[in-house]
This record gives C-alpha cells, sequence and structure tokens, in this order.
C-alpha cells in the first residue's frame, strides 16, 4: 500500500487565539525545523524513540509509508500528510527554546499582543458602544503566565477569549489600572491576532 491509498486524519483545527500563541512560539526557534519529509520523518522518529508505528498512528498513515519516507523511497508526500510532518515537525522542534521563551514570558518579560476584532463593553457609569478595534498593546507577565498556562492545559478558544480580554483591558483600556475603574472588555469577531514573547 502507498502512501496515495493511506487514509489520513483531517488536523484539528484550533482557533485564531490558539493559532497566534503556536505561532508566536515558532518565531522563536533559533535555527529552521526539517524541510524535506526525509528529514521531517527522521527528526520524528528520533522524538518517537524510533517507533515507525508510533509515528503512523500520529501521522494516519500506514507504518509501511513511514518507513518509504525514512529510506527515501517516498519523497514528494501529498497535502495532507506534507501538512501533518510540517505541523508535527513544528510541534517538536526546539521544547527548550520554547521552554525558555515561555518561561520568559511568565515571569518577567510578558507577550505582546495585536489584535483585530469587535470589542464590546460594560463599566460603571458610560462608557463608549463596542466597535471593531484594532490593538497593539503590552500583556503583563501575570497574564501570560494564565494563558500559556490554560494553554498547556488544553483550553479551548473560548476559555481563552475571557484571560485575553481581561489582559487587554488592564494594559490598554484602564493603562494598568490607573483610569476607568470597573471597565471590563470582551472581545469577539476576531479577524487576526498575533503575539510575540
Amino acid at each position: 500500500m502507498d502512501d496515495q491509498h493511506d487514509s489520513q486524519q483531517p488536523a484539528p483545527r484550533r482557533g485564531k487565539v490558539l493559532d497566534a500563541l503556536v505561532r508566536a512560539e515558532r518565531k522563536v526557534f533559533t535555527r529552521p525545523a526539517p524541510k524535506s519529509a526525509n528529514a521531517q520523518v527522521k527528526f520524528l522518529l528520533t522524538r518517537m524513540k524510533d517507533s515507525a508505528k508510533d509515528l503512523a498512528e500520529r501521522l494516519g498513515v500506514s507504518t509501511r509509508t513511514v518507513e518509504r519516507y525514512r529510506a527515501g523511497q517516498l519523497k514528494k508526500p501529498q497535502k495532507k500528510l506534507r501538512e501533518a510532518l510540517t505541523e508535527e515537525t513544528a510541534s517538536e522542534w526546539q521544547p527548550q527554546v520554547r521552554a525558555r521563551a515561555r518561561e520568559r514570558a511568565a515571569t518577567s518579560g510578558g507577550m505582546q499582543v495585536e489584535v483585530y476584532a469587535y470589542f464590546g463593553f460594560t463599566a460603571s457609569g458610560s462608557s463608549d458602544d463596542g466597535r471593531e478595534r484594532f490593538i497593539s498593546t503590552p500583556i503583563s507577565p501575570t497574564y501570560a503566565k494564565e494563558i500559556l498556562r490554560m494553554q498547556e492545559a488544553g483550553a479551548t478558544e473560548e476559555d481563552l477569549h475571557p484571560i485575553v480580554a481581561e489582559a487587554i483591558t488592564e494594559s490598554y483600556f484602564t493603562d494598568w489600572g490607573t483610569r476607568c475603574d470597573g471597565l471590563r472588555a470582551d472581545f469577539t469577531r476576531v479577524r487576526s491576532i498575533d503575539f510575540r514573547f
């Protein structure tokens, strides 16, 4: 059976906030991840303790397909396998570099967020009506730590929205608690979001 006939599981879709967190981690890599299918398979096999069976299950292909890519007999995977190899390689690449960046964000540096979304407000007193905004603002290490902890614990997109909105409210709308006491902002309809460590 060749890789064209292997049934592959579609990769689970992450939401925009989760995708942005993953992209932020990948921006801190100090070396590029392997690009060719052969190099990606060899790298992933080292991470899977050389178990072609485990890697095949993870990629949704046969063990024989993994072995053929390892041996260089197959070189150009179909789109789904190519995407799975790229995603899995990036998720395993440079774990210490990612861990240091996460630790720095959670303890001293915080994160920077750029978001274009609809922001709605509640406050004691009056407030502007909700509207779409582009906001670029730092997030304190306290909020960065909580956001990263929740991501690591498997939080969903819906779980992360309130904490990210609270972090943005603290830094952008209330200027670190020096104005607009009691203001609460929520965001929906996220068009784009990026984080930087």
